[in-house]
C-alpha cells in the first residue's frame, strides 16, 4: 500500500524541529507498541543524530506483552533507551522521568531548565502523554491523525520542560507492508485507504499469529488459510449485509479495524525486529531496481537526443 500523505503542516513542522534541535537535551520518540517499526519514522531518525533518546511504546496494553518486550530489548544502545506505557498505567508514566534523568549529563551550575523534545507519527498518543506527564490537559487529543497542528512548550517543573511537535509522517511510505498497518492502527485518516483491503492485509497476519483470538472473538467458522474469505465470514456472522445477500466487505472492514484499534480482539502486536530487517532489505532492492529503471529511461533519452543531433 504506497502512501503519499505529507500535509503542509507537516513539512513546516519538520523544518522547526531541525532548527530547535541544537537547544534540545533529550528526545522521546512516541511509538506505537503494536507496530514499533511502522511507526518509527526514518526522517525524524535521521534528524536527530546522536542525540540521546527514549522510545516510549504506548498502548501497550493493547500489544502482545512477549512481543513488547523483544522490541524494549531491541532498542536498548549507548544513546538510547526505551519504556512500555500505558495510559491506564500510571506507574509506568511516573517511571519516564528518572529514566530521563539519566541520560541527561546535569551541570552543577546550570539555570535553565532540561528540554525535551517529545516526537512521533499522528495518532501514536503522542498528545495523551503529554497530558499525563504534565498532570492536565495541555495537549489537545482526539482519536484521529493530525491533530497537533504547531509546536508548544510545557513547564513539567523548575527541571524540565517539554516541547510539544505536531504529528510528523515522512513523505513516502517505500514500505507497502509498514503502510499497511498504519492504516490498520489509524495513523492514517480512514477517508485515505480503502477500509476492506486494509481489513484483508490486517487479516493476513492475524489469521496466522492470532487465529484462537479471532475464532474466539467472532464465534464462527473462519477460513483462516484465506483471508478474503475470513472477512467475508465475519462480516456475515456480524450481519455487514449489502443487496442480494451479499456481505458489504466496506462494512465488514471498517468492524474489523474498529475492534482492532480497540483491543476487542486481543491483545496484537504486527511486527517483529525480525521482520524489519528483512523488509528494509526489500525496500533496498526496489530502490535499486527503480534507480536502475529510472538511469536506462534517462540514457535511452539521452541516446534519443544524440541521434536527432546527429541527423540534423
Amino acid at each position: 500500500m504506497a502512501i503519499q500523505w505529507f500535509p503542509g503542516h507537516m513539512h513546516k513542522a519538520r523544518k522547526e524541529m531541525a532548527m530547535v534541535l541544537p537547544d534540545t537535551d533529550v528526545i522521546i520518540e512516541v511509538l506505537d507498541a503494536r507496530i514499533p517499526f511502522s511507526s518509527e519514522n526514518p526522517m525524524l531518525e535521521n534528524l536527530r543524530g546522536n542525540k540521546p533518546c527514549l522510545k516510549v511504546l504506548t498502548k501497550s496494553d493493547l500489544a502482545d506483552d512477549q512481543a513488547t518486550q523483544v522490541w524494549l530489548n531491541e532498542y536498548e544502545s549507548d544513546t538510547t533507551k526505551s519504556i512500555r506505557i500505558s495510559s491506564q498505567d500510571s506507574a509506568s508514566i511516573k517511571a519516564i522521568q528518572p529514566m530521563l534523568k539519566t541520560m541527561v549529563s546535569a551541570s552543577q551550575s546550570r539555570v535553565n531548565p532540561f528540554v525535551v523534545m517529545v516526537v512521533g507519527i499522528p495518532n501514536v498518543g503522542k498528545s495523551t502523554l503529554i497530558n499525563l506527564l504534565a498532570g492536565r490537559t495541555v495537549a489537545k487529543t482526539g482519536n484521529e491523525p493530525a491533530i497537533t497542528k504547531r509546536q508548544q512548550h510545557i513547564s513539567l517543573n523548575d527541571h524540565w520542560v517539554l516541547r510539544d511537535t505536531p504529528g510528523v509522517l515522512w513523505p513516502k511510505v517505500d514500505n507497502p507492508h509498514s503502510g499497511f498497518r498504519l492504516a490498520a492502527t489509524g495513523a492514517i485518516r480512514d477517508t485515505a485507504m480503502d477500509s476492506a483491503e486494509v481489513a484483508t492485509h490486517l487479516l493476513d497476519y492475524l489469521c496466522l499469529h492470532y487465529p484462537e483470538a479471532l475464532v474466539q472473538r467472532y464465534n464462527a467458522e473462519l477460513p483462516l488459510h484465506d483471508s478474503v474469505a475470513t472477512l467475508e465470514a465475519i462480516g456475515r456472522s456480524r450481519g455487514c449485509i449489502a443487496g442480494g445477500g451479499l456481505v458489504d466487505f466496506d462494512r465488514a472492514g471498517r468492524l474489523l479495524l474498529t475492534e482492532f484499534r480497540a483491543g476487542t480482539i486481543g491483545r496484537m502486536t504486527l511486527e517483529t525486529p525480525a521482520m524489519k530487517s528483512m523488509e528494509l532489505e526489500q525496500v533496498d532492492i526496489i530502490k535499486a531496481q527503480n534507480d536502475a529503471k529510472k538511469e536506462e529511461k534517462k540514457a535511452a533519452r539521452k541516446a534519443a537526443r544524440a541521434k536527432r543531433h546527429s541527423r540534423g
